[in-house]
């Protein structure tokens, strides 16, 4: 893990608390946002028809460490994204950055081409920033989250391909070979946590768009949100967890909060 980009963001947070942000705990609750619903351009469509349920899977939860986000997680601009939306990143290069350091930043960091069945390097066919959140209207920034470069990409999928849970070098069970929590699921949105925390303060978060999450899982994780989120779902990696719904999938990767460039091929697409 990053411990200087972790330490860095630890101090911007405790910035944010010293200026009275109405947040700064994840044991608290964001209110519910009601009133401003952005635009997210470039979404993902989904497609027609539904895709088939996964053959053949299984699902568990963990007990989480620490305190629990307070449901509903579908508020949170954290676990959420689709609450912040996000904007054409235009002038930036539309692809995989393959030489953007000489080595990777962290050896055991997720590989994102793990999330495909024939564990391709995707084509790119959109980038775009996230927008920051305003924590104390409790509404989207006019910012964006670019502090890295884009903060979003689609790669192109084909509809109902399976998505896999990429491997990284962490493990939150060792004895059940478990790699991330299920932080949030959705009608098209899912996060993935590569710790046992119930938020994106330390580690790795995965948000996906425009996925078809299966079934089964999505039942699982209502269930334990509606019991308070002391459990979560946990996957293995390689597991299967859903479907593209369409032809693009939206994809973000965060490190101890910060939103980092999701076409860092030295990070994120190695093997």
């Amino acid at each position: 893990m990053r411990l200087g980009l972790c330490l860095r963001f630890a101090i911007a947070l405790l910035a944010l608390f010293l200026v009275a942000s109405p947040l700064w705990s994840y044991g608290g609750r964001v209110r519910a946002h009601t009133t401003y619903v952005p635009l997210v351009a470039g979404a993902p469509a989904p497609p027609a028809d539904e895709c088939d349920s996964l053959p053949d899977q299984s699902y568990c939860s963990l007990t989480v460490n620490g305190a629990p986000t307070v449901a509903p997680a579908a508020e949170h601009p954290d676990l959420n994204p689709a609450l912040r939306g996000y904007t054409a990143a235009v002038g930036q290069y539309v692809g995989l950055i393959d030489n953007c350091y000489t080595r990777p930043d962290d050896a055991k960091a997720p590989q994102l081409r793990g999330l495909f069945a024939d564990h391709r390097k995707p084509t790119v066919l959109g980038v775009y920033w996230i927008y920051q959140w305003d924590w104390n209207r409790d509404r989207p920034a006019t910012a964006v989250e670019n502090t890295w470069g884009p903060s979003f990409v689609t790669l192109a999928t084909t509809p109902c391909e399976i998505l896999s849970v990429p491997p990284s070098g962490y493990e939150i069970d060792g004895d059940q070979g478990l790699e991330v929590l299920v932080l949030y699921a959705g009608e098209d949105w899912i996060t993935l946590k590569y710790t046992r925390e119930d938020n994106v303060l330390y580690g790795y978060t995965l948000h996906l768009q425009g996925v078809w999450v299966d079934p089964a899982l999505l039942a699982l994780y209502n269930t334990l949100e509606a019991a308070g989120r002391d459990q979560l779902p946990a996957l293995r990696a390689g597991q299967p967890f859903a479907r593209a719904r369409g032809t693009a999938l939206g994809l973000s990767i965060r490190d101890c909060g910060g939103w980092m460039d999701p076409r860092n091929c030295a990070d994120w697409w190695r093997q």
